[in-house]
């Protein structure tokens, strides 16, 4: 694979300006040479991503560990109103928040 052009420093200071970033001359030098680096790798990377390489999210299998659902015994209405510090017409009765009539 070819080489690619580097990123200039004038390349970075284009996007730090974009981006509202205020940026040193030898943060924006610094900055090229990271900018260039990292995308080298991901050239790397690409050349071995090919259609035989399946994609992965996660280096392990995943799966969800979920009980099944299972039909139990509820409360009633009385008995889950009985603890409530105030009730109305068979439900919590709770102060409003929103300030809505």
């Amino acid at each position: 694979m070819a080489e690619a052009a580097a990123i200039t420093a004038e390349q970075v200071k284009h996007l730090a300006e974009l981006a509202r970033i205020a940026m040193t001359d030898v943060e924006l030098e610094r900055m090229a040479g990271e900018i260039d680096t990292i995308l080298s790798h991901v050239a790397r990377v690409s050349e071995v991503a090919t259609d035989e390489v399946p994609a992965t999210s996660h280096p392990i299998p995943l799966s969800n560990v979920l009980r099944e659902d299972v039909v139990g015994t509820s409360l009633s209405a009385e008995q889950a109103l009985s603890g409530a510090p105030a009730q109305d017409q068979g439900k919590f009765l709770v102060p409003q928040i929103l300030g809505e009539e």
